[in-house]
């Protein structure tokens, strides 16, 4: 009997055209399978970061998936085989040189200024053609991250591309540098919003900005002065047509108060917790280059993560899509969830956005992520409790420098304080406290050594630290960037992103291979966000 030659999977070569998931339950995050109980029985919990009781339209309301892993079947043995090798002896051959040189060198960018895989896609390798028309029907790159004073981007040739960068608090946990990556969010309206009279108009558009913003945040935001006659829209309700300062809040339906944006978009479909239609998200996660005592965006991206708002749902159709959800889960527990589109396209949630993306090559050329990678998103994007309208960036963008709307290589993280509940609380310091550590599988020892004693006791002063200056938990020091570097380098050459990208050296202890069907996570009371 002959035996089976088993090839790595990079060797097989990349299938962009397949639409059958090799792996049909990698919707489900590989965090979700961290082992909520310690050796010694102590319970944490990271799941409140995503499940939690939801605001409205955001009817998910998933706090109690904090109580018990509520896995289809499928998904019941862990596919994420890379969690659990062991890469010692594959990063030890990199040399800090060697990664520094490489995180260093533009992914992204030609030495001429052009956008590397714009090139590519309008001459496009007949490998990436999912759909066999000879053509790219998906986003094509044409950010250039060239921003002005307010934050929009400029092509070469100085023309607006729409793009306008915004600081965000990162959110908990993986997503924090000291976990593996740095990132930025850009975001961009339909030509509408930018437009008065038919004319690209920048302060039209500003607004337009402040207006979403409002809608999303659900409060007040300050602007620079604007002279609402332009618009002939009272922008801070003070009941005249003169300077405004602020976009007011005050959007409640029912009781005959209502908002509008303003130009050519004043017609647009406008509702508190939603984007409008067309809205588009541009977000790079990148290397972490350590410099000069703090960490920025390494020129080098790992992942170009696209979405796009196709239409529009009401809030009746949110809450019937929400609960329908739930009563198909009970009726088949078992059933996994499925998502239309292709490796070009992208693939579409439940909720009216579509999700694209571009990924690494062994030899770091960024590519199109094939369906099963793609695949890999939608969990996140689709019916969780904290999200607004599948979003997690835009709702956590900042207010103190510039009002937020600027690239995060013009000012870092240094100095901003922790984001607040409402109850008082610290929504940093409360994650560590319920996780006991600095990501989900508990292997962040940087930060668990900074913030607990050898007893597990909260050191005081490094809380206080904490609350008056986030880079203190989330920048990673030197040596911590370059080891994450370094093992994710790993993963990139073996292509291998399908069985977890989670950057690390040893294997992981602290996460199920198999769950029992029911199996509970030992969480008593799930936590829920004090809005009030």
């Amino acid at each position: 009997m002959k035996k089976l030659l088993l090839l790595p999977l990079f060797l097989w070569g990349v299938d962009f055209k397949s639409q059958t998931p090799k792996n049909p339950a990698i919707y489900i995050p590989a965090m979700c399978y961290t082992k909520t109980k310690d050796e010694k029985g102590f319970i944490h919990n990271p799941c409140f970061s995503c499940h939690i009781n939801s605001i409205p339209p955001n009817y998910v309301n998933d706090y109690d998936l904090q109580l018990s892993y509520s896995f289809p079947q499928p998904a019941l043995k862990n596919p994420y085989k890379n969690l659990f090798k062991d890469y010692t002896k594959e990063v030890a051959k990199i040399s800090d040189e060697e990664i520094l040189n490489y995180v260093k060198t533009s992914n992204y960018f030609d030495k001429d200024g052009n956008i590397i895989l714009a090139k590519k896609l309008k001459n496009l390798p007949k490998n990436w053609d999912s759909n066999n028309n000879s053509k790219w029907d998906g986003y094509i790159p044409d950010c250039y991250y060239n921003f002005d004073k307010d934050g929009f981007d400029r092509d070469k040739n100085g023309k607006f591309t729409g793009w306008r960068a915004f600081a965000y608090m990162p959110f908990l946990g993986t997503f924090w540098p000291t976990n593996g990556s740095t990132d930025d969010v850009l975001i961009r309206l339909p030509k509408k919003f930018q437009t008065l009279n038919g004319k690209f108009d920048k302060e039209t558009y500003i607004v337009n900005f402040a207006i979403l913003e409002a809608m999303i945040k659900r409060k007040d935001i300050k602007i620079s002065p604007v002279n609402e006659k332009r618009w002939g829209v009272d922008l801070d309700k003070d009941g005249k047509l003169d300077i405004a300062k602020k976009i007011k809040y005050d959007w409640a339906p029912l009781k005959n108060r209502f908002m509008n944006y303003i130009g050519d978009a004043k017609n647009e479909k406008i509702a508190a917790g939603l984007f409008p239609v067309g809205t588009e998200f541009l977000h790079t996660v990148r290397y972490i280059l350590p410099e000069n005592n703090t960490i920025k965006l390494a020129p080098r991206i790992k992942e170009i993560r696209y979405a796009k708002k196709l239409f529009w749902m009401n809030y009746a159709t949110l809450k019937r899509l929400a609960h329908s959800r739930i009563i198909e889960k009970d009726l088949d527990p078992d059933i996994l969830e499925t998502f239309n589109g292709d490796s070009e396209r992208g693939l579409r949630n439940h909720f009216g956005w579509v999700y694209q993306g571009f990924i690494e090559d062994k030899n770091g050329n960024l590519r199109p992520q094939t369906y099963t990678e793609t695949l890999s998103c939608m969990g996140c994007h689709d019916a969780i409790g904290a999200t607004t309208d599948t979003i997690f960036s835009f709702p956590r963008k900042l207010n103190n420098y510039k009002n937020g709307w600027y690239y995060p290589s013009e000012k870092d993280l240094k100095n901003v304080p922790e984001f607040r509940y409402k109850d008082g609380t610290y929504e940093y310091s409360n994650y560590l406290m319920l996780n006991k550590s600095g990501n989900e599988f508990r292997t962040n020892d940087e930060v668990y050594n900074k913030f607990f004693d050898k007893n597990g006791k909260p050191k005081k002063e490094a809380f206080e630290k904490l609350h008056k200056d986030v880079t203190y938990l989330i920048y990673p020091s030197k040596k911590r960037a370059l080891m994450l570097n370094k093992a994710y380098r790993v993963i990139v050459k073996k292509q291998s992103y399908i069985y977890g990208k989670a950057p690390h050296i040893k294997p992981l202890n602290n996460v199920y291979k198999q769950l029992k069907d029911g199996q509970l996570t030992g969480i008593k009371k799930p936590f829920l966000i004090p809005y009030k």
